[in-house]
């Protein structure tokens, strides 16, 4: 299908689909919907912020592992607001599934997570081997 072989999770997803929706993804992204996401880095750590609105924090699942950081979640349509109501749905609901290969210079065993006014902000700091250091040059 389009060249090239479907995972197993692709192929679940589609079968289950998010009502009947059957999107394929880009390497790293979601089959349903993507989250907008900046990813910014100072010399402390790294910084990601994914704009999650309608989003409940407990809906959302982050793991790091082999040095992929995966946010996976579930925007919810709720079931007790009636279709026929609706003029126009926007807004894309269903499961989504972000992952990002990150540096080896981050602490995996300090990151971060907070979910504030519809934005995940997740914060890796960087090992203390990889921050920059400051050498004080001496004059005689």
């Amino acid at each position: 299908m389009f060249g090239r072989q479907l995972s197993v999770a692709d192929a679940d997803f589609i079968r289950h689909g998010i009502e009947g929706s059957e999107a394929l993804s880009r390497a790293g992204e979601s089959l349903g919907w993507t989250p907008a996401t900046d990813i910014y880095e100072d010399e402390e750590g790294l910084t990601l912020k994914l704009e999650l609105a309608g989003v409940e924090p407990k809906d959302v699942d982050i793991r790091f592992e082999n040095g992929v950081l995966a946010i996976k979640g579930e925007r919810k349509l709720e079931r007790g607001d009636k279709k026929d109501n609706y003029h126009r749905v926007e807004l894309s609901y269903g499961a989504f599934n972000r992952s990002f290969t990150l540096p080896s210079t981050l602490d995996a065993d300090k990151i971060e997570a907070q979910s504030k006014n519809g934005v995940l902000v997740v914060y890796l700091p960087k090992k203390a081997e990889a921050k920059p250091k400051s050498v004080q040059v001496k004059v005689n």
